[in-house]
């Protein structure tokens, strides 16, 4: 709301509509689902399934953009699949059903929501559009968390600490990024999706003192490969379209 507030504009046409759907799709309906996921499945099942939009990005990108994926395109995606198993999965992770469809639902939503964000190009300035886009995806979340759990009954200087950063830094200059990649890369900015978990488990390293398994190594390498050919191969096909 602040960003929408400063640039003092709100959708024209057709825009109301899309800056809605992109919302949901980005914000609203994928992050109701994420987080249901993430109370019902143990984390690395969840990251595995999320891990699975680069390819869902591009069986859309195929069906709505008329871009048949290159075989190169569709093996780093199922590799990208595994190195992510490999790096998170545990041996006797317990399935949920709910869990499963949710963290499905989830990837698809984010993976719909990066095609047609390169479908529809934005005609503002990429920070205003990302304003709409909060907004319209707060809206839906604010009421289903009023319904479903209601307000806090209080918030200390920590919590609202949390909130601005989550608010300003994970979220409003996160996907201000998000969509800058989209615009600039193309819909292979979602290979980049991958590289959340090995962030993890990095950080895990490094801050928590964690010790990689042989295993992980070779997940993080699969990850890295998978990441590369998806982006070596969206520069060859912008080549050949120019």
């Amino acid at each position: 709301m602040l960003i929408v507030a400063a640039y003092r504009r709100l959708p024209v046409g057709a825009w109301w509509w899309r800056a809605f759907v992109l919302g949901q799709l980005h914000i609203g309906v994928f992050f109701a689902l994420l987080f249901f996921a993430a109370y019902r499945l143990p984390g690395g099942i969840a990251a595995t399934i999320i891990a699975m939009q680069p390819l869902f990005v591009a069986l859309l990108a195929w069906m709505l953009l008329s871009r048949k994926p290159s075989m190169v395109t569709m093996l780093a995606a199922l590799s990208g699949i595994a190195g992510v198993a490999l790096i998170v999965l545990e041996p006797r992770a317990a399935l949920d059903a709910w869990g499963v469809a949710a963290s499905l639902g989830a990837a698809l939503c984010m993976a719909a929501g990066t095609v047609y964000a390169r479908r529809w190009p934005s005609p503002v300035p990429l920070l205003l559009s990302t304003g709409w886009q909060l907004v319209a995806g707060g809206l839906l979340l604010l009421g289903l968390a009023w319904t479903v759990e209601g307000l806090p009954g209080a918030l200390s200087a920590a919590n609202l600490g949390g909130f601005l950063y989550l608010g300003v830094v994970a979220t409003g200059l996160a996907f201000w990024i998000w969509f800058h990649g989209i615009r600039t890369v193309g819909v292979s900015v979602s290979f980049l999706v991958l590289l959340s978990p090995v962030t993890a488990l990095l950080l895990g390293t490094l801050l928590a003192g964690e010790r990689l398994s042989a295993l992980q190594f070779v997940g993080i390498g699969v990850v890295f490969a998978s990441v590369a050919a998806g982006q070596w191969d969206s520069v060859a096909h912008a080549r050949n379209d120019a």
